[in-house]
């Protein structure tokens, strides 16, 4: 176990993410808890929408100039890593990945450019993992043509590799086995090792909403509806049950997680947001259902309660954090 001693003032991390809210809030949250534990120097950039890569090489390749702090080790959005990792391997610096979305994702984000998706297979296969289906994945990736989307998972995924370690904001008690799977070569060969620092726990201005009215309500008797994706990173935490209703990107895989560990219900058939037009009636009747599901009530309050102590002395993402702490130190 590290001693409490601090970074040394010498060292800087560069945090880099990508300026959407699904992404920007969980490196906020890594930023505040890397603070309390023991480093004291970080600098995080965002991009600007139009033009991320130009965005990020201007502002990192002037970090080796500065005298003090020099660079120690960028932890980088996931759709940034073909742009960032060139130039720190350039200027000999490690540099982690930061995913922040869920490990299966990952597992899909790894090995898209190995599987061929034109065609009329219902899912992708990878060697000793269950399939995705087809349904689940974003259309465009199936174009036989390139598209924006396309081709930034494919060169983002294939530069992951070269990185010295990719951070995911899970806990094994939630994705164990796909973590175990990532880190024994079994979805994609030499890969680096995949941790695990989740869940984070809530950044300052996050905590700080008190509401009136919501706090003289009955407990487990509202039902907070989100048109985002910026909910769960918080519903795991306070434990919250989630009726899944996946609208764009990786939500789909993502309520499959939440599904199988027993934190909500997906109902599949409501497809795409836009797909279908669901009725109100049917909204609420799934509503009452998960509310009135002691057994889902009981898995949420476990993954709660397990989140808090990881984060307490001894926890186990309190050790994780420390053992990468030090070996950006070393």
């Amino acid at each position: 176990m590290a001693d409490s001693s601090e970074l040394k003032p010498s060292r800087l991390f560069a945090l880099l993410s990508s300026s959407g809210m699904g992404h920007l809030t969980p490196f906020l949250r890594l930023a505040a808890l890397l603070t309390a534990h023991h480093v004291k120097k970080m600098t995080l950039f965002t991009t600007t929408l139009k033009s991320p890569e130009n965005h990020v090489t201007s502002s990192l390749s002037l970090l080796p100039s500065l005298s003090s702090p020099p660079l120690s080790a960028p932890v980088t959005d996931m759709t940034l890593t073909a742009s960032v990792l060139p130039i720190s391997r350039a200027i000999n610096v490690p540099n982690y990945i930061f995913f922040t979305s869920s490990a299966k994702m990952l597992t899909l984000f790894v090995s898209f450019h190995t599987h061929t998706l034109v065609g009329s297979k219902d899912a992708i296969e990878m060697p000793t993992l269950e399939p995705i289906p087809k349904p689940w994945i974003l259309p465009p990736l199936f174009q036989d043509m390139n598209n924006f989307l396309k081709t930034s998972f494919i060169e983002n995924a294939k530069k992951m590799t070269e990185s010295d370690g990719i951070l995911v904001n899970i806990s094994k008690t939630i994705e164990g086995k796909t973590l175990a799977e990532l880190n024994g070569g079994k979805v994609i060969e030499g890969l680096p090792l995949v941790i695990p620092i989740g869940l984070l726990p809530l950044y300052g201005f996050e905590k700080s909403q008190p509401l009136a009215w919501l706090d003289d309500q009955a407990t487990g008797s509202v039902v907070d509806v989100s048109f985002g994706s910026r909910t769960v990173t918080k519903a795991m935490w306070n434990g919250v049950q989630v009726l899944a209703w996946p609208q764009h990107g990786d939500q789909k895989i993502n309520a499959d997680v939440v599904e199988r560990t027993g934190m909500g219900i997906w109902v599949q058939s409501w497809g795409w947001g836009g797909e279908a037009i669901m009725k109100g009636e049917q909204i609420a009747e799934n509503i009452s259902e998960m509310m009135g599901n002691e057994l889902l009530r009981i898995q949420e309050m476990r993954i709660r309660e397990e989140a808090r102590t990881a984060i307490e002395q001894g926890g186990s993402l309190k050790k994780r954090l420390t053992e990468l702490v030090e070996m950006w130190k070393n």
